[in-house]
């Protein structure tokens, strides 16, 4: 398992006192967030205003504790990390509508979240330049579309392993039909969209079986739990090994958390899956209020803050091939890194990924530390 060096603060454990588990209630829903700051100066003088805020959001199996390896990091730049379980996850609420997760709702609730606490509220994160915001996964799709949504408060946006994509205009394409064009590698998500994974996967046992296997065990003759081409390969569940990306104590974490919501069922997360049509008609908002800012109707030069993208070169579900030409969406120069990973780089180059993450920040925060 690859660890922290000496320039770099241990990861996160499970409970670990450098973070606080705390939630709020955001347009109805609830949800469940770490955050860290910096610690006030031991020497008894007044604590330093943070140079910063960070929204750190996660993806699909995860939860916020899958930011582990950057959120001391990041705190160690003297910034403040807020970090939601989203919708679906962990300790948030699972709502039965499916527009409670698209990207509009959820990005208007983290703008809130972030808000409700920073001191200051807007005033604060507007002297500070904006929210720093940082994805994978689903989180990374987050990000992009937090920072088109709302750019003005957006200091700057990173992914990992998620590159970005443009809204579309023009008729709905159902995902059966895009799995059939141009994305084979999302067929596995006609799975996870339909009923039979929720009704299989359910419960501790078939948790701990299913994110061992996608979190890299395999079964005694190399058997896998999950491929983009088919989903979970159910009958592969009890084979799994132990998952070397996780130790047992975090295995152990992340069953309890995953299990825990919705009643041991992993409905809420798989509505992520289901959303393509609410987000085409979320989007279609979107594409308006990018013409009033002056935007291509082609989509280049939409994303206006810094931005970086972390390419991952093992990740079968978002290879990158998809990744390529992605620079035309950006006004200002993107910042592209790649590390050797499979999808779960923030575990298995957590070094080179926070190398990547404090090389673009550092242009960012001294542009900002020179404006507070």
């Amino acid at each position: 398992m690859a660890a922290s060096t000496a320039d770099f603060p241990p990861k996160l454990t499970p409970h670990d006192p450098r973070v606080v588990s705390k939630t709020a209630t955001i347009n109805g829903k609830k949800y469940h967030y770490l955050f860290s700051a910096p610690p006030p100066p031991t020497d008894g003088g007044d604590a330093s205003q943070p140079r910063g805020t960070v929204l750190l959001i996660h993806g699909w199996p995860d939860l916020s504790f899958g930011w582990r390896y950057q959120v001391p990091f990041l705190v160690s730049l003297g910034l403040r990390v807020i970090v939601p379980d989203l919708p679906g996850f962990g300790r948030s609420e699972s709502p039965a509508e499916l527009t409670a997760y698209s990207f509009k709702s959820v990005t208007h609730d983290l703008l809130e979240l972030v808000e409700s606490e920073v001191p200051g509220g807007r005033q604060q994160i507007e002297k500070e330049s904006g929210i720093i915001v940082g994805g994978h996964d689903w989180g990374g799709a987050v990000a992009w579309r937090f920072a088109l949504w709302f750019p003005d408060v957006t200091r700057a946006v990173f992914s990992v392993c998620t590159p970005f994509w443009a809204p579309r205009a023009g008729e709905f394409v159902p995902l059966k039909q895009k799995v059939e064009t141009v994305l084979p590698n999302f067929r596995y998500q006609l799975q996870l969209s339909g009923p039979e994974f929720e009704a299989q996967v359910k419960g501790e046992e078939k948790i701990r079986q299913f994110l061992s296997g996608m979190y890299g065990a395999k079964g005694p003759d190399g058997e896998r739990v999950f491929t983009t081409e088919k989903g979970c390969l159910f009958e592969n569940l009890p084979k799994m090994g132990k998952s070397p990306l996780l130790d047992e104590q975090e295995m152990d974490y992340y069953v309890k958390e995953v299990a825990g919501n919705d009643g041991g069922s992993m409905r809420g997360g798989l509505n992520w899956y289901r959303t393509s049509e609410v987000n085409y008609e979320d989007e279609r908002e979107l594409l308006k209020q990018l013409e009033k800012r002056g935007k291509n109707a082609n989509g280049e030069k939409i994303v206006e803050p810094p931005a970086l993208f972390v390419l991952a070169t093992r990740d079968a579900a978002l290879p990158p091939a998809m990744a390529q030409g992605m620079e035309r969406f950006f006004e200002k120069k993107l910042m592209r890194r790649e590390v050797e990973a499979s999808h779960w780089a923030l575990w298995e180059q957590p070094v080179k990924v926070n190398q990547a993450i404090a090389e673009f920040l550092g242009g960012v925060l001294t542009e900002g530390d020179a404006k507070l």
